[in-house]
Order: C-alpha cells, then sequence, then structure tokens
C-alpha cells in the first residue's frame, strides 16, 4: 500500500491538556484517508501511583483524565473511522475500557470494539519468580508496589487487525502506540526491522506530545516560539517505506522544524546507533532531518536492527514518607529571617533524617538533598524569600513532624513568615531489570459493555 498513514497525538504525559485532541482530529478530518489518535499519558511513577490507586478503590488506576480527554472528540472519531490507541489502561485497562463504554453511553453512540493489551503487569504473585531470577538480591525486602515490563507493538497490531475501534493498554514502550497502527496498516513483516526502526522515530517524535512543536523547546530570545498558549500537537503522516513527515493542525501555536524535531528526536536517546525498545534496535546515525515547508519536517534514513531478546521491567517500591513545607519571608532581612526559619527546623528535627532546606530564588534548582547548601552560599539580601524544607521518613508519623513545625513557625519561627503550605505523601523508588520476552507475553482481549454479552 502505497497511501499516507496520518497517527496524531493528542497528550504527552498523565495530567496534559484535555482540549489537545480537538484540533487534531479537525486536522485528520480534513486530511482524509486512514488515521489514529495517539494519548500517551504514562511514565515510570506515574504507573506505581495507578496501583496504589487501584488498592484504594479496585475500580480505579485508569488515566483520570481518560473522560475528559476523550469525551471532546470520541464521536466524531467513531464518525470519521478514526481509532484510537492510548497506554492510558495505567494499572486497570479494563477499568479504562469500561469508563469508555459508560462514555460512548452518555454521548449516544453505538457500542465500540475495545481491546485491552494485557501481559505488562508482573506484580502478582505467579511472577514472583521471573522477578527474583532478574533481581535477585535487590529483591529481597523490597515494599513492592508494582513491576511492569514495557511491551511492545505486537499485541496492538493483532487487536486493531482484529477489528478494535479502541486499543488501550498499560505499559508499553511509548513509540509502539505508534508502530502497532503501522504495523496493522501496511501490513508489515514482524521483523522488518528497519521498517519498524523508521515508524518507532516517528512514535518518539509523537510521545511526547508539544515537546516537538515548541513547548520543551522555547526559550525566550534564545528560541522563540509563536503563540506558546495555543500550541498544536504532532501529526505524523508515515509511508509504506516507515519514513515520516511531522506536522501539526493548521491555525495552531507552536514550530516545528529542523531544530524541534532534533531535539526530540535526540531526546532521552542514548546510543544513537542502538536505541533499543521491545519493537527493535533502531538507529539514526544515518537519519537526515529535512524541512519541506512551514511547519512540515522529514525524517528519512533510519535503519533497524534486530529487538532485544529481552525486556526492560521497572519494580516501584514504596521508600517511606515524604514531608515538604514552605513558608514566606518579605521585606527587610527577609533572607535572614528564613535562613533563621531552615536552622529552626534543622535543629528541630534533628535524628529524623536529613533536612533538604531551599530558598526558592535564592538557592534551590542546584541544592542538594543532603541539606548543606545554605552554608555554602552567602546571604544576599534577598527581601522575596519562600523557604521550601522537605525530609523523607521511613514512618508517616516521622514524617508528620515536619508538617507540624513548618506550621508552628507561624508564631514559633522569625518575624513575618506567613503562607504556609504543607504536603505529606507515599514516596516511591524503581528499580529495573531485564526479563526474556517470551516469559512475558503479551496478549490482547475484548472487554464488552458492562451488562452487553460480547
Amino acid at each position: 500500500m502505497n497511501d499516507i498513514l496520518r497517527i496524531g497525538c493528542a497528550a504527552g504525559f498523565s495530567g496534559d491538556r484535555t482540549d489537545a485532541a480537538g484540533p487534531v482530529v479537525d486536522a485528520l478530518i480534513a486530511a482524509g484517508g486512514p488515521a489514529f489518535l495517539i494519548f500517551e499519558t504514562l511514565a515510570e511513577r506515574t504507573l506505581a501511583l495507578a496501583q496504589l490507586a487501584r488498592r484504594g478503590d479496585p475500580a480505579a488506576g485508569y488515566e483520570p483524565l481518560l473522560a475528559d480527554m476523550l469525551r471532546p472528540v470520541l464521536a466524531r472519531c467513531a464518525a470519521h473511522g478514526i481509532r484510537i490507541v492510548s497506554n492510558f489502561g495505567a494499572a486497570n485497562p479494563a477499568g479504562a475500557a469500561q469508563r469508555i463504554h459508560a462514555l460512548a453511553r452518555e454521548l449516544g453512540l453505538a457500542p465500540l470494539r475495545i481491546a485491552v493489551v494485557e501481559g505488562d503487569d508482573l506484580s502478582d504473585v505467579a511472577h514472583r519468580a521471573v522477578l527474583e531470577r532478574a533481581l535477585g538480591s535487590a529483591l529481597e525486602g523490597l515494599a513492592l508496589v508494582s513491576a511492569n515490563a514495557y511491551q511492545g507493538a505486537d499485541a496492538i497490531a493483532d487487536a486493531l487487525l482484529a477489528g478494535a475501534d479502541i486499543v488501550v493498554c498499560g505499559r508499553v514502550a511509548d513509540p509502539s502506540l505508534t508502530v502497532g497502527p503501522a504495523l496493522a496498516h501496511f501490513g508489515w513483516a514482524r521483523d522488518d526491522w528497519t521498517r519498524l526502526a523508521r515508524a518507532t522515530f516517528a512514535g518518539h517524535l509523537l510521545e511526547c506530545g508539544t515537546q516537538v512543536t515548541g513547548g520543551y523547546y522555547a526559550d525566550p530570545g534564545y528560541k522563540d516560539v509563536p503563540d506558546m498558549a495555543h500550541l498544536g500537537y504532532p501529526i505524523a503522516e508515515i509511508d509504506a517505506e516507515g519514513d515520516v513527515t511531522l506536522t501539526k493542525p493548521s491555525g495552531t501555536g507552536g514550530r516545528i522544524d529542523a531544530h524541534t524535531v532534533k531535539e526530540q528526536l535526540l531526546y532521552e536517546v542514548h546510543d544513537p546507533a542502538a536505541y533499543l525498545t521491545p519493537d527493535v534496535t533502531a538507529d539514526i546515525t544515518e537519519a537526515q532531518v529535512q524541512e519541506l515547508g512551514p511547519d512540515r519536517v522529514r525524517l528519512t534514513g533510519v535503519r533497524g536492527h534486530a529487538r532485544p531478546a529481552t525486556l526492560k521491567v521497572n519494580c516501584c517500591h514504596a521508600t517511606g514518607w515524604l514531608a515538604e513545607g514552605e513558608i514566606s519571608y518579605a521585606g527587610a532581612r527577609a533572607e535572614g529571617r528564613a535562613r533563621m526559619a531552615a536552622q529552626i527546623l534543622r535543629e528541630r528535627l534533628a535524628g529524623l533524617g536529613p533536612l533538604r532546606a531551599d530558598l526558592i530564588g535564592v538557592a534551590s534548582v542546584f541544592a542538594d538533598d543532603g541539606g548543606q547548601w545554605l552554608g555554602a552560599v552567602p546571604d544576599r539580601g534577598a527581601e522575596d524569600v519562600r523557604l521550601r524544607v522537605a525530609m523523607n521518613h521511613h514512618e508517616r508519623a516521622g514524617a508528620e513532624r515536619l508538617v507540624r513545625e513548618v506550621t508552628a513557625l507561624y508564631t514559633c519561627g522569625p518575624a513575618g513568615g506567613g503562607g504556609v503550605r504543607t504536603a505529606l505523601r507515599q514516596r516511591l523508588g524503581t528499580v529495573s531489570c531485564l526479563v526474556p520476552r517470551e516469559q512475558v507475553p503479551a496478549t490482547f482481549r475484548f472487554v464488552a459493555q458492562a451488562g452487553v454479552p460480547a
């Protein structure tokens, strides 16, 4: 097939803008031809938080903004044959599928065929031996919250070939959300490494949403981006060889040019000659980036090699509680008062563990968790200072001490403190390993609307 497959991206992380999909869908409809819409809403920590949410409510654990993201466009996608692929299933793909069914009913749509991809979640007892072999002693004593393998595009493609309107995934590699539709549409062999590598980098350009259209690129006066308040989300035009032209909806803000594409092309790439994914080992050492016109950039020359024999697994585990507190000081000698408040807290919380203290706007971004930064930075006489302190403790009660002590600074601290804000949340750590892919196969199944026979 020599046609063009268009894949639009409407989210680059959990919590992304919920009005992103509208202009992308408008552009896909206007262009005509086969098209997909993807939402990329997972990060490493997101999955662990989703598992914690599901522990509290078995019906939860998927992307919290799922309905808000889909509601503006679901009817139009269904009417125009634009199929949707996303990882917003997180820790509960089946729950996400049921929520989409419910949304379709709310919108008066005919029943949709929704498939879920499974096989990434290794946090159950059945996979304990797999993790023990991969991690060895590193697994001992961990309070495991989640363990997820980065699955690839095969199950996504299989679900689409079986007629899925929507495919809901948990942890798949981000580019696989694009590779799956390309595999299904063009009918490539599953070992056509060069085409898979090209589709992988098409997905890599899409996966962070507006990062490639200027959002994360912008630096005023140095790298200017127009109309930042209305950034357009990217669209990949993929041909039968896997080469891609990147663009965005007309009339939207942002920019796509050789600079933005090259920045995203190299994002999170450790070895340009061997970018490892579950689908392929991709090589961009001979890639070419060419500007075809305003907001149209073509990527060619990507090559591919056999995919790795193993899959990466991220294991998130509880590491205690993080307590944070902030208080502001303003006016004459404000910085000195903020430093005094930090010292008071250091003495009051001595013995509970390292206390990090930052003076936001004076010394914060380059500080260290050991809390020694302030002593190495002279008082600059700042008159608008916000003190932030943070501490990690293995027990909630210990972390709560910081919350109480920061609040007490209202009257027990230096003069003129105000605007106290505190937070307490469970903290997560991560260990990673590789497992043989045949030990953790991915599959798909259709999830019928609740109460309706499959």
